[in-house]
């Protein structure tokens, strides 16, 4: 295997790219147009991981039970309450930024796109 990465499908593909671009200091490793304004194809190194981001079109489902979990280490809370601050803008946050049995530092959350994250150090 060569990679492996993680799809997200949402509406407003373009916006989303800019919100994960600063919520999680990503390098956009790639931005592919599709012919209505949004991205066909995108990349996005997060530290290391690469998450991909594309126009939601109107033959896939929206919604589902996953969520994508990043695990920062000990001492990376910079990193998680500046993606908290992204990305609780217009989200339906479950667990707000504080401490829990596992972590110091974590929160949990559906943000604008639909996208359900959890992050924690």
């Amino acid at each position: 295997m060569l990679r492996t990465l993680m799809q997200i499908y949402v509406k407003g593909s373009v916006e989303a790219v800019d919100t994960y671009q600063r919520a999680f200091h990503a390098e956009v490793l790639g931005l592919y147009p599709d012919d209505h304004g949004g991205y066909l194809h995108s990349e996005l190194n997060v530290h290391g991981q690469i998450i991909a981001v594309s126009e939601l079109t109107d033959n896939l489902a929206i919604g589902n039970t996953m969520q994508f979990c990043f695990h920062f280490g000990e001492g990376e809370e910079e990193y998680v309450k500046n993606a908290y601050e992204v990305l609780k803008n217009e989200a339906a946050i479950h667990v707000p930024l504080g401490p829990c049995d596992y972590s110091p530092c974590m929160f949990s959350l559906v943000d604008k796109f639909g996208v359900f994250w959890c992050l924690f150090v």
